[in-house]
């Protein structure tokens, strides 16, 4: 098992900035704004050969019981009780507060190796901050800048003796080397978006089976794409929960933009994306756009249809849902509609099938030669138009990749092909190989003119 470090200190030293240094990412959101941070992140951090997993949380603060502040602390100290060492970050400019005193004795509590870290210390005041934080009594404190990366040296030099020794890991293949039985095993990485207050930190809490993420009526709560790890009837799954997805026009703050740009990272790293509605305001203008983004960025896609113990149970509602998610987003046509309640855990088996389902699909691969059968039967079947007078002469078909699945259609005239006849190819491959809801690309590619670079015979 890896071995695991939490970062931990008051608000605004800089945890989130050290972080993504650690991880070689941008991965948690970094502002001026003290609070930022409110779920516990997770990720695979690299510091010369040393490779471990850290832990950014929420900065240390008081808050009366219940509160989301409290509940923010809560966070915090299940990190330190999952982790193998902490890291003690200060502000070495601001110099020690009550609270770095307060949460030092917190730490030494906690009976895990210490690292005390005083960030931000290039320059004068730094150093001067530096020295008072002796006076915390956890050791010799390394000076480090997280933002400009000094001080990683010794901060290297600290963690490898509390470390073991280095293990070598196998490297993932890509996606095209990837056999079957590697896609069987691997988990399958899910991204849960949708409007603000759908409801998708609730969902994935009752699929861990703990308060994991900070819930709370009101909209916006989640502000970093948190990943968590899900073993579901024998299957592994990463699902990474985002932040509410409003209107541009409606995003005002530099934080929400962050968080925005956020959940659109998690989109593109998913493989299958869970796009949650509100069952009682369902298929809404955003929602559509999100959908929308979701196919463009080719990722397969579940429909969530949340809150469902609120509704009252009519004949054929669930049919109502699936025609009018058909008639509003055409282009993922087919794609699975669940009911679930994310509270009451309605629903939640349907769901985690579907997610299989849908990647199952979006992995699927096509013969060549069922490929120009059927290609025959639907240029039988329907004719391509003639453009300017002149017949359009498609030659055959190939799927080239799947993830999601993607072919190249070989013709005359490829830009004369209308996009009404690819529209009709699309769903009939649809339909004759079982795609539903996945997105299907269609490159058009012109075969080569074996005469063409033939001169003419002098008359």
């Amino acid at each position: 098992m890896s071995f695991t470090i939490a970062i931990i200190g008051r608000p605004n030293v800089g945890k989130s900035t050290l972080f993504n240094r650690l991880v070689g990412q941008k991965l948690a959101l970094v502002d001026d704004e003290p609070g930022v941070t409110r779920d516990r992140r997770e990720g695979q951090a690299r510091l010369g050969d040393l490779e471990f997993t850290v832990i950014d949380t929420a900065g240390l603060d008081e808050g009366a019981r219940g509160s989301l502040i409290a509940r923010m602390q809560e966070q915090t100290e299940t990190a330190i009780d999952l982790a193998d060492a902490l890291m003690f970050v200060i502000d070495a400019r601001a110099g020690l507060t009550p609270n770095d005193r307060a949460f030092a004795d917190f730490a030494r509590r906690a009976n895990k190796p210490v690292v005390l870290l005083a960030n931000k210390s290039e320059g004068k005041h730094g150093e001067i901050g530096a020295m008072e934080s002796y006076a915390l009594g956890l050791g010799d404190p390394v000076q480090i800048s997280a933002e400009h990366g000094e001080g990683m040296g010794e901060l290297y030099d600290a963690l490898a003796a509390l470390m073991p020794e280095p293990q070598e890991e196998t490297e993932e293949p890509d996606d095209e080397e990837m056999s079957e039985e590697y896609l069987a095993q691997r988990p399958i990485r899910v991204a849960v978006v949708g409007r603000p207050n759908a409801g998708k930190s609730t969902l994935i809490n009752h699929l861990l089976g703990e308060e994991r993420l900070l819930t709370s009526a009101e909209a916006g709560t989640t502000r970093d794409s948190i990943a968590v790890e899900i073993n579901w009837q024998g299957r592994d799954f990463r699902v990474f929960d985002t932040a509410g997805l409003r209107r541009r026009s409606r995003i005002e703050e530099k934080l929400e933009k962050l968080s925005v740009a956020d959940a659109l990272r998690a989109v593109r790293f998913a493989e299958v994306v869970v796009m949650m509605m509100d069952a009682q305001h369902r298929f809404e203008e955003q929602d559509l756009r999100i959908a929308d983004l979701i196919e463009r960025e080719g990722r397969a896609i579940v429909f969530a249809v949340n809150k469902w113990d609120l509704m009252e149970r009519k004949p054929h509602l669930i049919s109502a849902l699936r025609s009018d998610a058909d008639h509003w987003l055409p282009q993922v046509k087919g794609a699975p509609i669940v009911a679930v309640s994310g509270l009451m855990g309605e629903g939640i088996d349907r769901l985690m099938k579907a997610i299989e389902d849908a990647y199952a699909v979006w992995n699927k691969r096509v013969s060549t030669a069922a490929l120009n059968r059927w290609f025959e039967q639907a240029i039988q079947a329907n004719p391509p138009p003639a453009v300017s007078g002149r017949r359009l002469k498609l030659n055959y078909i190939t799927q080239t990749k799947a993830r999601p699945p993607s072919f190249v259609l070989f013709c005359s005239r490829a830009d004369a092909v209308p996009q009404s006849y690819l529209r009709y190819l699309t769903n009939s491959l649809r339909e004759a190989f079982e795609l539903p809801g996945t997105p299907i690309r269609i490159t058009l590619r012109e075969k080569a003119n074996p005469f063409a670079h033939k001169r003419k015979r002098p008359s």
